[in-house]
């Protein structure tokens, strides 16, 4: 498809001159827009997760092993990480509807053929174009974000939107693996694409690009309170300018976050990839069984990524550093209680992925972008998100083969039965945790840009 059918429409809409008119649109514009990026997201994760579903049959059949797993699902993150950053530049430029449709549009194709090979390099293939189409969701979405909501109420925004991910990983976990349950693991991917055709054609008709393309005026010259600064507003600095995109790539403060990203991303997509298996291999769980208590996660995870956006915009002036060490400190404890949980004890393990939902809710909304959107000067929103997710899925990509590598090697064949231990790969999964929780707390005093 030639690029220039992913331009922005220029703006030919007359401005709207009456104050009630634009405070009326405004309004409704605006939920429009948070709803369309939330629940259009979430379906992002649909066609993300289904791998995870699919390991223990496949690996009881002999067709992949978990190393296979492991290569496969680097790839996509490998890929991810390189089309988040592409697609956050994108996202500064093109048209957020097209971009976003398109990108769920060919994730879904992808998910299609999915259904259809055991190959391991076809797979490995396919799934690394994922990777890149996959990438168009959250740029895109921060951008809307950022163009129609001022800075003082993105805490509580972009909070809000991050339920997208829980909702997503809930659908699947639940959804998806009542599917599979019922059918067989074709479905697992077959289903989610047949639905997010759909739902990028919805985004591609109801997204709007930004609020002049209705005849309104900028988020911050409509309300110039939800300014950081409510006396003087300096234009924004476009990441088409190299000098700018170079000075943001080379901030110190987001290489930090971007590390404190990365290691919590090994942590976030060592339980959406590996949960599930380790839940049937150490206690005995069914499919629908270990699927519905990580699901128990993504559901607190809604509540944790809303009430972390609004406790920090509500509570702490919209600084982020402290309230994501608490977020840090509980997360890391709710996971090492997961993790030591007894056999049989099914309340106890509820309450701790309970708690870790929660809690990483708030720490993907934060580090995997807002606190990039708040450092970054104006304008470079999507770039900065970018850069986020770049680090963010490299980290994830490695965690899919250390943790493919390490369930391998603790995998034996006991009277003809596979047996893991997970216990290498959990140390290393929890010590993530921490290194991410240290490396955010040394942000303490960097300061926010409008």
């Amino acid at each position: 498809m030639p690029l220039s059918l992913l331009r922005e429409r220029p703006a030919t809409v007359a401005p709207l001159t009456d104050k009630a008119a634009v405070d009326a649109l405004y309004t409704k514009r605006r939920r429009i827009t948070l709803a369309t990026v939330t629940l259009g997201y979430a379906f992002f994760y649909t066609c993300r997760l289904p791998l995870s579903l699919v390991k223990k049959p496949l690996i009881d059949a002999g067709l992949l092993t978990a190393s296979d797993f492991g290569t496969i699902g680097a790839a996509f993150f490998y890929a991810y990480a390189a089309g988040k950053l592409l697609n956050g530049w994108l996202a500064d430029h093109a048209s957020l509807r097209r971009v976003m449709s398109l990108g769920l549009l060919l994730s879904a194709c992808v998910n299609f053929a999915m259904g259809f090979t055991t190959l391991v390099w076809l797979c490995a293939l396919l799934w690394a174009f994922n990777g890149l189409f996959q990438g168009t969701g959250a740029p895109v979405s921060v951008v809307a974000i950022t163009r129609w909501y001022g800075p003082r109420e993105r805490g509580t925004t972009y909070g809000l939107w991050s339920v997208a991910h829980a909702i997503g990983e809930g659908m699947t976990f639940v959804g998806t693996a009542a599917l599979v349950a019922a059918t067989s693991w074709h479905f697992a991917f077959i289903g989610p694409a047949v639905t997010c055709v759909f739902v990028a054609v919805i985004i591609g008709v109801v997204l709007i690009d930004r609020p002049e393309q209705l005849g309104l005026p900028d988020v911050r010259d409509w309300r110039p309170e939800l300014r950081f600064d409510t006396e003087v507003r300096g234009e924004d600095v476009s990441s088409k300018d190299k000098g700018v995109a170079l000075s943001l790539l080379l901030r110190p403060s987001l290489w930090v976050l971007g590390l404190a990203s990365a290691t919590m991303y090994v942590t976030r997509y060592a339980i959406n990839s590996w949960g599930v298996l380790f839940l049937q291999e150490t206690h005995g769980f069914s499919l629908v069984e270990a699927g519905s208590i990580i699901g128990v996660s993504t559901f607190s995870g809604i509540a944790g990524s809303a009430f972390y956006g609004w406790l920090s915009d509500r509570y702490f002036g919209a600084r982020r550093p402290p309230p994501t060490l608490i977020f840090g400190v509980l997360e890391v404890l709710s996971l090492a209680a997961f993790f030591a949980a007894p056999a049989g004890q099914t309340a106890w393990l509820i309450a701790a992925i309970f708690v870790y939902g929660l809690t990483i809710g708030g720490l993907i909304a934060v580090l995997g972008g807002l606190f990039a959107v708040d450092i970054a000067p104006g304008g470079t929103a999507g770039l900065a998100v970018g850069m986020i997710g770049m680090f963010s899925y490299i980290g994830a990509a490695l965690q899919e083969s250390a943790s493919g590598a390490l369930i391998e090697g603790g995998t034996q064949v006991v009277d003809g039965v596979k047996h893991i231990d997970f216990g290498p790969a959990v140390t290393f999964w929890v010590g993530a945790s921490v290194v991410s929780m240290v490396l955010a707390a040394s942000l303490w005093k960097v300061e926010v840009k409008d």
